[in-house]
């Protein structure tokens, strides 16, 4: 009988995710005892497959994370956070704030975290749940007037001649004073006990860390997951959501992801009685 644990890891088909877990993927480092397998999917169905506790690793929202609570724990690495820049608002040229407030706005999902904070920059808005890759095409066909754009969107927008009404890490920084905006997290689930979540944890840190130290086959395999976008366009998408703030959150980034949440609760779409204060971080000495 094998000794051997398989342990599967979901996330996004996205060039900064699959940077972050080249090693893991390839079996760059050792990891004695454990076997890791991936399956990519977008971040709304990896939200939803956690609530379900179908993988034992994944990549998800932090906006979705109050309600996986029970069952799994946010690690301290594989943050992706926006430090002055996150998830916008596009649309075509001529089109304003308020025109794009008259009619839905194409979202990738309602437990994002884009999601939640557009909500808490623009309010009540109406929304259209739309596949992350589809907003842009079909903001230039005129099926939206406009959309909440994620993944490598936040570059190659420009190519499309589409204009900004809104960037949310801008927004974020600005409101708290220049805290990154929280977006996704990778966590682990409970039930695998205290010492092979810290493992597993552990992995993870070194997968980012060999490919942070490494970065030229990791991103030659990133760019599978770019839809076409050139090398320059990659590295950069990389590099603005793969960085030291990947392998700890650090103080401020675990202040943000509470403050984040805490407003959401106040705005009603998380569970109020979530204790924010008491989330802890696989991981973290804190």
């Amino acid at each position: 009988m094998s000794d051997i644990q398989v342990i599967t890891i979901g996330h996004s088909p996205d060039p900064d995710d699959a940077f972050m877990f080249h090693a893991l993927t390839t079996g760059a480092f050792a990891t004695p005892g454990l076997k890791y397998i991936h399956e990519l999917q977008d971040i709304e169905t990896l939200n939803h497959r956690a609530m379900r506790n179908e993988l034992e690793v994944s990549a998800v929202s932090i906006h979705a994370f109050p309600e996986i609570s029970g069952s799994y724990s946010l690690m301290n690495c594989g943050a992706s956070m926006g430090e002055g820049y996150g998830p916008m608002v596009v649309a075509k040229e001529g089109v304003s704030k308020e025109d794009a407030l008259g009619k839905p706005i194409a979202i990738p999902g309602l437990k994002t975290s884009a999601y939640l904070g557009l909500r808490l920059c623009w309010g009540d808005v109406e929304v259209a749940v739309v596949p992350f890759d589809e907003i842009i095409p079909r903001i230039l066909t005129g099926e939206y007037l406009s959309g909440l754009i994620i993944h490598e969107g936040q570059l190659t927008y420009v190519d499309d001649d589409l204009n900004v009404l809104v960037d949310l890490g801008i927004w974020w920084g600005e409101k708290t004073g220049g805290l990154p905006l929280p977006l996704g997290g990778n966590v682990v689930r409970n039930d695998l006990g205290e010492e092979l979540m810290l493992q597993i944890t552990e992995d993870t840190k070194k997968s980012i860390e060999h490919s942070i130290e490494a970065p030229d086959a990791a991103l030659e395999f990133a760019k599978q997951w770019g839809r076409g976008i050139d090398d320059d366009t990659n590295r950069e998408f990389v590099s603005m959501y793969v960085n030291e703030r990947t392998i700890d959150y650090g103080d401020d980034g675990r202040m943000s992801i509470r403050l984040f949440l805490k407003e959401g609760q106040e705005l009603g779409l998380i569970d109020g009685d979530f204790d924010v204060d008491g989330m802890q971080f696989i991981g973290s000495n804190e």
